[in-house]
């Protein structure tokens, strides 16, 4: 397998590094094998891949503003997995063992001067990027205020911090680099501009200039408020004194996510067109990594989720059975497959000392952790009342009552739950709005155990009543949830309960376990690769 690294560089070049069986150090110095001198958020050896076995490792090396993979501080050495992230200064490295593409991006800005010509000056972040602000001092060229900004901006940006604390850094450097005196940073939540952070108290932001910034997507400076006709007249102006002010929307490529508004009431020094352009870039620095910490919040939520998700299936399969009891004179056997990580399908057997085996099935409305929820507090009902069901009539108004205590009112339980004698043949069961099973004659012949009461959780003084059939030698009962019936092919038509009657019929001479998974194929034959839309559980009981 070829292993390599895909490199978006600071300059937002990309280039492809095989990994070649020996250690690869990354930094600023030029003793590292990949060198990038030019990235101050580098250490000068910043960290290593290094391989292990038939795996690659990678480690920090003591680096000022740390190494992450996919946005987690890294530690100790870690062992790379296919398509992950590990970035450091203004690099974005993937580990691909498969020459996977990247799918993240790094820009780098830089910022430009120009000429004040009148009171209102009025850019956008492609004028701001128009030129290159740089000066040419006695000994060479040296960085510009300016540009000693936004050199400062990315190193300030390039450290892992938490979101909230993001809005105040970006707010003290944007005051820092034009000498403003106040300032107010405000995030655009909901349709509504709310203030993140800022320096100052009462400000009174003026809807021109809020409306020009977020519609028009411009940068807004006003050198002497006093005296433009656009501003002068403006009590929010006068009341406060303003005397200079600038805006510039915090714009990340075409998604503007708020403003940056400062302003100076005194007149000690007026804000140029070269802060104007200077404040621009940096809004666009601060929108960017706005974004990427919002972004890595959310994966991060993602992440926990996932895990939470994968944890809750876990417990949640143990609430099933692992297998089917082994009951003399029967032969038993279940399955079930969440459409989601987690389902609300509920299915278990329990066996007696007289021999008889209780069947039940439960489908709670909807899918994925709610129903899920519900399928545990379900399980744990039935576990305590099945222990002596008795008359399955007043079993089940035992469920339903403790059920509606706590259910939901959007929510509701279909369930079916049967005590089966296999030595005599009688099945008792009950019925509360559930599928009506299918129990299928050892001829061949088919029928449906039609009736029974309203589903679970709805009314709590629903009645219930107990019914009775008999299974003969080599009959078979089939408890089944809708996810069966109801599956879909590419066009929408419905697997339904003909389609699953035959295929009972077809394997009814086969073991309980075969004719599960000879449904369960035939389901998806017939799904023909459409998405699983509803959870599927299927339960098969043959008298021998």
């Amino acid at each position: 397998m070829s292993r390599e690294l895909l490199i978006q560089c600071p300059d937002g070049q990309m280039k492809t590094v095989p990994l070649t069986g020996v250690r690869l150090s990354i930094g600023r110095s030029n003793i590292a094998e990949l060198c990038f001198p030019d990235d101050a958020g580098l250490s000068r050896q910043h960290f290593a891949f290094e391989p292990e076995g038939d795996d690659w490792t990678v480690q920090d090396l003591g680096s000022k503003n740390g190494t992450f993979v996919n946005n987690l501080a890294l530690k100790a050495r870690l062992i790379l997995k296919p398509g992950d992230h590990v970035t450091a200064g203004h690099l974005v490295i993937v580990y691909a063992p498969n020459g996977a593409e990247p799918n993240a991006g790094v820009v780098v800005f830089g910022g430009e001067t120009s000429s004040p010509t009148t009171s209102t000056v009025v850019t956008s972040l492609e004028g701001a990027l128009s030129n290159q602000t740089m000066s040419i001092e006695r000994g060479g060229p040296k960085a510009s205020a300016p540009m000693q900004a936004l050199i400062r901006a990315g190193q300030e940006l390039s450290e892992n911090r938490p979101l909230h604390e993001l809005f105040s850094v970006i707010l003290d450097l944007a005051i820092q680099a034009v000498n403003a005196q106040r300032g107010v940073l405000l995030i655009l939540e909901g349709g509504e501009l709310v203030p993140r952070a800022r320096k100052g108290e009462g400000f009174h932001i003026s809807t021109a200039v809020r409306d020009r910034v977020i519609n028009e997507r411009s940068s807004i400076l006003v050198r002497d408020a006093q005296l433009d006709d656009a501003f002068k007249g403006r009590m929010s102006i006068v009341e406060h004194k303003v005397h200079t002010m600038m805006a510039a929307p915090l714009q990340s490529k075409d998604r503007i996510v708020g403003l940056i508004y400062l302003d100076s009431p005194f007149v000690l020094r007026e804000f140029t067109k070269d802060d104007l352009n200077l404040l621009t870039v940096m809004a666009n620095i601060a929108a960017i990594r706005i974004e990427n910490a919002r972004l890595a919040e959310v994966e991060q939520a993602e992440r926990i989720m996932a895990r939470d998700l994968s944890q809750a299936a876990e417990i949640q399969g143990r609430m099933l059975p692992e297998k089917a009891p082994e009951v003399p004179g029967a032969d038993l056997a279940g399955f079930n497959m969440a459409c989601r990580t987690v389902g609300g399908d509920y299915y278990d057997f329990f066996t007696y000392p007289d021999g008889r085996v209780a069947l039940a099935l439960g489908d709670v409305s909807g899918k994925g952790m709610p129903a899920s929820l519900m399928m545990m507090a379900l399980q744990a009902r039935v576990q305590v009342l099945a222990e002596d069901p008795g008359n399955l009539a007043h079993f089940m108004t035992r469920i339903n009552k403790a059920t509606c205590a706590k259910c939901p009112s959007n929510r509701f339980i279909t369930f079916f739950f049967s005590v089966l004698n296999a030595v005599t043949g009688d099945l008792a069961y009950a019925n509360a709005g559930h599928n009506p099973p299918i129990l299928v004659r050892a001829n061949g012949d088919a029928e449906m155990l039609e009736g029974g009461g309203p589903v679970l959780g709805i009314l709590s003084i629903a009645p219930y009543s107990e019914m009775h059939a008999q299974l003969n030698h080599g009959d078979m009962l089939v408890l089944y949830s809708d996810g069966v019936t109801e599956a879909n092919n590419p066009a929408y038509d419905e697997f339904d309960e003909e389609r699953l009657i035959e295929v009972l019929k077809t394997h009814r001479t086969l073991p309980a376990a075969e004719i599960v998974q000879a449904v369960i194929r035939a389901v998806t034959e017939f799904a023909a690769g459409a998405p699983q839309a509803d959870d599927i559980t299927l339960l098969v009981a043959k008298r021998l």
